[in-house]
């Protein structure tokens, strides 16, 4: 039966904890239908890539609203189990509803932060689909991580490539920061390190290693990521979410003053990307794959 855990959590990704737990889950809960869609390929590549066997047990690190949890139940089947954790309770208490209202048997879900909490275990794969970037120790995670899985085990994660590989994050951050600058100083939470601090392989590759994993892979996965059904509501959203959205939270007053302007430009990022069936902009991602040493 699906059920919910509340486990004891530390400081380590406290500001994260208080970021995803607030003001981001609001706005992915607004964004959720755009976020899924253009998110889903992304988790459908890699587990189609890196197949899970019936019955094995798996963890899903950053589960969020819990589809992808959902997705390596059914993969797994009823002989085997998802474990989807997230350091934000509310995405926790969401992913638990809608796996209980669909019936899904075999996932359970715990609030969990991955960098200092015991995740259960053992478990014979780890997957992460956006969920390992912003970790304040990465190491120290990846090794938490670790002794939750038997040796041989495998871990499968996607994460973003670099920014300039990224016209959906990185245009639209530039064309807002050349308006409204980040502050030096901010009562806001972070998200944390942000979704390119996995971006290089070199440093991933050494960060797994030290962690305990051995053998990394790297496979390159670009996709056209549909961020609005028109002009507007793409603008709307890249404004409100990802680091463009974060340079508005941050900056407040003045991003709130200088808005106008911030969508004027957006908006000119964005329009030659505008199709009739809505907008969609060039995406790309390592599916990063190490074994259990």
């Amino acid at each position: 039966m699906t059920t919910i855990t509340q486990v004891r959590t530390f400081d380590g990704n406290g500001e994260a904890r208080e970021a995803w737990n607030g003001v981001l889950f609001d706005k992915f809960v607004r964004y959720r239908d755009a976020l899924v869609s253009g998110f889903g390929p992304c988790s459908t590549a890699a587990l189609e890539r890196h197949p899970l066997r019936p019955g094995a047990r798996v963890l899903d690190i950053g589960c969020g609203f819990g589809d992808t949890t959902q997705q390596i139940a059914r993969l797994v089947g009823d002989t085997g189990e998802a474990v989807g954790v997230d350091l934000a309770p509310r995405f926790v208490e969401t992913a638990q509803r809608e796996a209980a209202a669909a019936g899904v048997r075999n996932a359970r879900f715990a609030v969990a932060d991955v960098q200092s909490d015991p995740v259960g275990g053992p478990y014979d794969h780890a997957f992460s689909r956006f969920g390992t970037m912003f970790f304040a120790s990465p190491v120290v995670a990846l090794r938490n991580l670790r002794r939750s899985l038997r040796v041989g085990s495998t871990l499968c994660m996607v994460v973003w490539r670099k920014k300039e590989e990224n016209a959906a994050l990185f245009d639209v951050e530039r064309a807002v920061l050349a308006i409204v600058p980040l502050p030096a100083t901010t009562e806001e939470p972070t998200c944390g390190p942000g979704p390119f601090s996995m971006a290089s392989p070199d440093v991933v590759s050494e960060q797994l290693l030290a962690a305990g994993f051995a053998r990394a892979t790297f496979e390159r996965f670009d996709i056209q990521m549909r961020v609005g059904a028109d002009l507007a509501s793409a603008v709307e959203m890249m404004m409100d979410i990802g680091p463009a959205g974060e340079v508005m939270r941050l900056a407040g007053v003045e991003a709130r003053r200088r808005e106008p302007e911030v969508f004027a430009a957006v908006q000119d990022v964005l329009r030659p990307h505008q199709r009739a069936d809505g907008v969609s902009l060039p995406a790309s991602t390592w599916i990063v794959t190490a074994t259990a040493s």
